[in-house]
């Protein structure tokens, strides 16, 4: 099987870096991020050869993938269990650094495919092409999502007094 996964470990440490940021602004965190990340990549290395074929960007691929896996994740962990009591608090866990500022707490009170978006726009400098073939979605898509997160982004950051007069919210930040 070694010799299946030609290229496969080449292209995860050229990748890990941006993969690793990628999903730390998908999660919130990077514990999560780098536990999303190492599931994506299992699941791509045991298929390495098909998705080299298939895919015409497999850095695409696997960050589509990373989406997709977060939101099943999400909605499988979002069902709340209830309970008598507030169970016994546990060992703490670190804090995260970016726990108090304010664009990362704006950025992680995103929908998740805006967050997506702007993470793959800004942190890793796609064009809007690229993040609708990595996430699967057109163009289009891709701009009014980018929109509608630098909208909500501009309000959180700003406290909703933007001074940009009136039809300011509609114009996208450049």
């Amino acid at each position: 099987m070694g010799g299946d996964l030609g290229g496969f470990g080449e292209f995860v440490e050229a990748q890990l870096p941006g993969l690793l940021r990628y999903g730390h602004a998908l999660t919130g965190n990077p514990h999560d991020a780098a536990d999303l990340v190492q599931t994506v990549l299992e699941k791509v290395g045991s298929r390495w050869p098909s998705v080299q074929r298939k895919a015409a960007d497999p850095a695409a691929y696997v960050r589509r993938a990373m989406a997709n896996t977060h939101i099943s994740r999400w909605r499988k962990l979002r069902r709340e269990h209830l309970v008598d009591d507030v169970p016994e608090s546990g060992a703490t866990t670190p804090a995260d650094p970016f726990e108090h500022e304010p664009l990362w707490q704006a950025l992680k009170d995103l929908p998740t495919r805006q967050r997506a978006v702007i993470v793959l726009r800004y942190y890793e400098e796609l064009s809007e092409a690229e993040i609708a073939e990595s996430l699967g979605v057109s163009a289009g898509t891709v701009k009014s999502q980018a929109s509608k997160a630098i909208a909500t982004l501009r309000g959180k950051l700003t406290g909703g007094s933007e001074t940009g007069g009136p039809g300011a919210e509609g114009r996208a930040v450049r």
